[in-house]
């Protein structure tokens, strides 16, 4: 494994709520472990890292200052990916109508690709997560109107 590819991994590993990790080839061991506390409950996630306590509604009204219309959020924790491959058209932009169903994004959890659909029909307002942004349960992901 080329240190390119390591050094990415250990980015990712970082950025995440993993506490541990191992990677194992027949010629290559790469075992990471961190300090990291994650509790979750009430859909308030305390991150001893960080110190903050964030209900997820609070976050919504002050980051959008706008209530109005239906605002998606992340069911799972992991990598957001706006398009289903690198250098490919995003699933949804600002202005596109979508319909109940409609796949608007992919949360990458555990080496697992979960698809992540539109609640309702309506007309993208906002999208507040940017292409491999690592989003938490509960998160705002877009509004639509």
């Amino acid at each position: 494994m080329d240190i390119d590819k390591i050094l990415k991994i250990m980015d990712r590993f970082d950025n995440s709520s993993m506490t541990s990790l191992r990677m194992e080839d027949e010629d290559f061991l790469l075992s990471l472990e961190s300090e990291k506390q994650v509790i979750v409950a009430d859909k308030t996630e305390v991150v001893s890292n960080a110190m903050q306590v964030l209900p997820t509604a609070e976050v919504t009204v002050e980051k959008t200052g706008v209530t109005d219309g239906t605002i998606m959020t992340s069911p799972l924790v992991g990598t957001f990916y706006a398009a289903k491959a690198e250098g490919e058209k995003p699933f949804i932009s600002v202005g596109d109508k979508v319909t109940k169903g409609q796949t608007i994004g992919i949360i990458e959890a555990m080496k697992l690709m979960n698809e992540v659909e539109a609640e309702t029909d309506g007309i993208v307002a906002e999208i507040y997560v940017e292409n491999e942004q690592l989003v938490e349960y509960g998160q705002p992901l877009i509004r639509l109107v």
